[in-house]
């Protein structure tokens, strides 16, 4: 699977996987979740501006002639965020269901951890749904652990202030840290 920065030209492929990937919340009756529209383009191009937006890259299926693409090249995942307050902010991740439970999020998570030591930033964060088995759940397994209130730092209570905003506080939210290995 090879990482790389997104390009102008991914950015409307990065909304399809985003609709995609929200499909299964429909499956725990959070359809507000799945129909919710993907990032703006405006929104992504900021962060692919920034050099905070990244893909994983289809791979070629097995058996597949050389001389064919396929999903080889074509992105299947991606991660954008940003600096807030000494952390690296992971402002969304999403894995297209065709390529889920292969690593392509783990990945892109540790990618996105290297360009945030190599900042000199202290660790990652992000918030997530704190009872839905692929957000929190997955997040405590791959290292990330929940903060409590007091550990909030202004920029995430803003960032969780702006979520609350937007209704995502209908289902329990956490915020979550991983410090840099």
């Amino acid at each position: 699977m090879r990482i790389r920065p997104a390009t102008p030209a991914d950015l409307p492929l990065l909304q399809d996987i985003e609709r995609a990937a929200g499909e299964p919340f429909r499956t725990l009756g959070m359809t507000e979740i799945a129909d919710d529209e993907p990032p703006a383009l405006e929104l992504l191009e900021r962060f692919r501006e920034a050099g905070h937006a990244w893909v994983a890259e289809g791979d070629r299926a097995e058996g597949e002639d050389s001389e064919r693409d396929g999903d080889a090249g074509r992105p299947v995942a991606y991660l954008i965020g940003e600096p807030v307050d000494g952390a690296f902010h992971i402002e969304q991740v999403s894995v297209h269901p065709d390529a889920a439970h292969r690593g392509v999020g783990r990945t892109l998570i540790a990618y996105a951890a290297d360009r945030a030591r190599d900042q000199g930033l202290a660790g990652l964060t992000l918030t997530t749904f704190a009872e839905v088995p692929w957000n929190a759940p997955y997040y405590e397994r791959i290292g990330f652990r929940a903060l409590t209130d007091p550990e909030l730092t202004p920029g995430l209570r803003k960032i969780r202030a702006t979520e609350a905003e937007h209704g995502l506080d209908r289902w329990p939210r956490v915020c979550m840290y991983r410090a840099m290995a």
